[in-house]
């Protein structure tokens, strides 16, 4: 899919604040740091369109960036960051299950998860949530240029072996690195979206 006129639209905490409108959504979610706002950048083939930060933890709003009025990639703040305040995760939480729970244009989910690790605590009750919320979903195996290119597909294999043994959810490679992987996320979320 090409993108021509990729923009941010809208950080939001409440439903008065989302974009107005039916375009589908594309929600990504993961723990703090795992590279969400890079996978949108390196899809869309911009540097700056979603701010990236070398500290988790920035993302404390929903963002929603406009992909040439056809759908939004929907940015969700990210789980798992031991310094934001017991407070702030608890509001965090509660605008993050609202808009889950009650948003009607949401296409996709797609959970991310870092290759490099075996999925966390927090990794699976996400897991388990979205499992509950009977949204479709998938999962995105995020910086595979982290380990040696002979063991990503085998990586992936044995992470989706370990949250889904039934094997009915898709599971695929990702890095914002190496662009090879684009392709078949794209196939994916263009399946949903049509």
């Amino acid at each position: 899919m090409m993108i021509k006129n990729p923009r941010f639209e809208a950080s939001a905490i409440s439903p008065k604040q989302y974009p107005s409108g039916n375009l589908p959504e594309v929600v990504l979610v993961g723990r703090s740091n795992v590279g969400k706002s890079s996978f949108i950048n390196t899809l869309v083939n911009r540097k700056n369109l979603a701010r990236t930060s070398s500290q988790p933890g920035k993302t404390r709003q929903i963002n929603f960036y406009n992909m040439d009025d056809t759908f939004y990639f929907v940015d969700l703040p990210g789980y798992g960051y031991s310094k934001m305040s017991k407070e702030e995760q608890i509001k965090c939480g509660k605008f993050i299950e609202e808009y889950l729970e009650n948003r009607h244009c949401i296409a996709v989910v797609v959970f991310f998860i870092d290759i490099r690790h075996n999925p966390s605590l927090d990794d699976r009750f996400m897991y388990n949530y979205l499992i509950r919320t009977n949204k479709p979903f998938f999962v995105v195996a995020n910086k595979a240029d982290k380990i040696a290119p002979t063991k990503v597909i085998p990586t992936v294999a044995q992470i989706q072996d370990f949250l889904n043994p039934l094997h009915d959810i898709i599971f695929l490679p990702f890095s914002s690195e190496q662009k090879i992987y684009s392709d078949s996320i794209w196939q994916e979320i263009e399946k949903i979206l049509h």
